[in-house]
This record gives C-alpha cells, sequence and structure tokens, in this order.
C-alpha cells in the first residue's frame, strides 16, 4: 500500500497545539503485510483519574478537541486523542480504494488492543462515533462510559439527512478539497481565524494527501446490503446490551445529524436516566464553538457515573 507521511515541520508552532505524537504500527490490512503508522497523543499525569479517548471525525483530526484538552486534565483525567489513519500525523494511503470503513475500524481496533487502552471514556463526534461505536461493540469491556456528539451508527436501512447526503455529493465532485475552509463552514463561528484554519491544512501539503478526507463521505452505508451496513447492525444488537453509562450530547445548530441523539437514548440501556443534553450555540464541529462547555459536561457526567 502506498501511504504518504506529512512532513513533522507542517505541524510546528499551530496555535494551542505542542502536544508530542507517539507512533503505533498497524496492519494495512489490505493483504500484502504493509505496515502503516498512527499517531497518538497520550496527555496527562501517569494515575489519572480516568482516561478519556477522543475521537475526532472528517475532515479534522486531534487538534480539533485543543480547547477541551486543559479542562480535562485540571480535572486530573487522563487524555489520549489518535489521529486517524489518512488525518493528522498519521500515515496517508495515496488511493482512495485505500479507504474502506471496515479498514477504519480495523485499523483502529489493532491500535487500541496494540497499546492496551481500558477503563476508557469515549468521546466521539462525526467518524470519530462511527469509528468509535465500532470499537465500543467490538471491545465493551474496554469502555467504562460514552459520550457521543453529533454523530451517529448508520445501518443503510433508513435514508441520511438531506445535508449529509448534499455533503457526500460535493465531497466528491469538488475540484480542490479545501480542509480548512471546510471545518470553518461546519462551524458556528465564521469564519474561524487564519491560523486555525492554517492548523486544520497542516496534514494536507497537497491534494495527493487528500485521498482518506475526500472518500470518507462516501464511506457511509446508504442502503441495506451494504457490507457497512450490515456490520454496523451487528454492532446496535451489542449496543443494546450495553449498560455503561451513555450520553448523547449534540449541538443545536447542526443540520447533518439533528435528531440523532433519541436514537440511542431510547435503545442503548446505559443512555437510560443520564443527563442528556443539548450544547447551545455549536455547529457540527461543536468542539471549535464550544469546546469548554462541552468539556465539562463530559467532566460532570464521570464525575456522576463513578
Amino acid at each position: 500500500m502506498d501511504a504518504l507521511r506529512t512532513p513533522e515541520e507542517r505541524f510546528a508552532h499551530l496555535d494551542g497545539w505542542a502536544h508530542a505524537p507517539t507512533y503505533t504500527e498497524i496492519d494495512s490490512a489490505d493483504g500484502t503485510g504493509d505496515r502503516l503508522r498512527i499517531a497518538h497523543y497520550d496527555i496527562g499525569a501517569p494515575g489519572a483519574a480516568e482516561t478519556i479517548l477522543c475521537m475526532h471525525g472528517e475532515p479534522s483530526w486531534s487538534y480539533l478537541y485543543r480547547k477541551m484538552i486543559p479542562i480535562f486534565v485540571a480535572k486530573g483525567h487522563r487524555v489520549v486523542l489518535p489521529d486517524l489513519i489518512g488525518f493528522g500525523r498519521s500515515d496517508k494511503p495515496a488511493a482512495t480504494s485505500d479507504y474502506t470503513y471496515e479498514r477504519h475500524v480495523a485499523w483502529m481496533s489493532e491500535w487500541l488492543v496494540a497499546n492496551d487502552l481500558g477503563g476508557l471514556t469515549l468521546v466521539c463526534q462525526d467518524w470519530g462515533g462511527l469509528i468509535g461505536l465500532r470499537l465500543v461493540a467490538a471491545h465493551p469491556g474496554r469502555f467504562a462510559r460514552v459520550v457521543i456528539a453529533n454523530t451517529g451508527l448508520p445501518r443503510g436501512d433508513h435514508p441520511l439527512s438531506e445535508a449529509f447526503m448534499a455533503w457526500q455529493k460535493f465531497s466528491q465532485t469538488v475540484p480542490v478539497f479545501d480542509v480548512g475552509k471546510l471545518v470553518s463552514s461546519g462551524c458556528a463561528t465564521k469564519p474561524l481565524p487564519p491560523d486555525i484554519i492554517a492548523a486544520y491544512d497542516a496534514p494536507f501539503p497537497d491534494e495527493s494527501y487528500k485521498a482518506g478526507a475526500r472518500i470518507f463521505p462516501a464511506l457511509a452505508p446508504t442502503t441495506p446490503d451494504d457490507p457497512s451496513g450490515i456490520a454496523n447492525r451487528a454492532a446496535w444488537e451489542v449496543l443494546r446490551t450495553f449498560t455503561r453509562p451513555f450520553l448523547t450530547a449534540f449541538s443545536d445548530l447542526d443540520p447533518v445529524t439533528a435528531g440523532g441523539g433519541p436514537v440511542f437514548q431510547r435503545e442503548v440501556p446505559g443512555a437510560a436516566g443520564q443527563a442528556h443534553t443539548t450544547i447551545v450555540g455549536g455547529g457540527h464541529f461543536l468542539q471549535e464553538d464550544k469546546g469548554p462547555e462541552f468539556a465539562r459536561v463530559v467532566c460532570d457526567f464521570i464525575t456522576d457515573t463513578k
């Protein structure tokens, strides 16, 4: 598998981000035996109260959580943030055909086990949820609780939102996939400052690095016979038995995932009786718009469910 690696100098002097990465090699899952490198950031003192696993989505990277990390650490928690394959400092397979939903799950599952992470509070948004919830289904014993925001677990048996379908079409046809501006357009606070837009552009020196970012929207299952739709239905069966605390914290200004929270509230046993909330004033990337507010919701949830 031909994979690109973003030069380290692209990540120097980013506003609000000085965290050093740790790298884990995993199998490329294409049958060749090639290896790919996943970057993650491990922040917080040893012996931390809880370990919070923050998973980003499309087309962002772990930088998205920078406003939340100090609040988590101040509460004594450890924060672990992986960059998905194709994003951040992680390797970027060069062909769009290298990326499938199931490979993303396999890549992150191997990473999770290789780093022997457990007792986790999962915090996930966008594709961080589509992949993260599959990790919960595959390794439920590693997760102490779950917080989802602006995400879902589509099975292909119900239409996705018009906003998502428009985004899917746009992503596959736009000549230049302008990552920083796309993140900015998904925020309620517009536009993001130029230095923040530049930080989201940092992983992608040119269009050749963006195969994963561009193809991601096309990987969401939209038909019942989609293999990932079938796999997600199996994951839902596990989630319907998940009794550990489960919280929804969607924002109010995201047209892509609007209305997604109540589905989980109804179907996941661990969601019963939790203080589900709506983050007011947050767009799709609520970590940018309302990062401190979202972080406090997570910290309160951890405190209330110990």
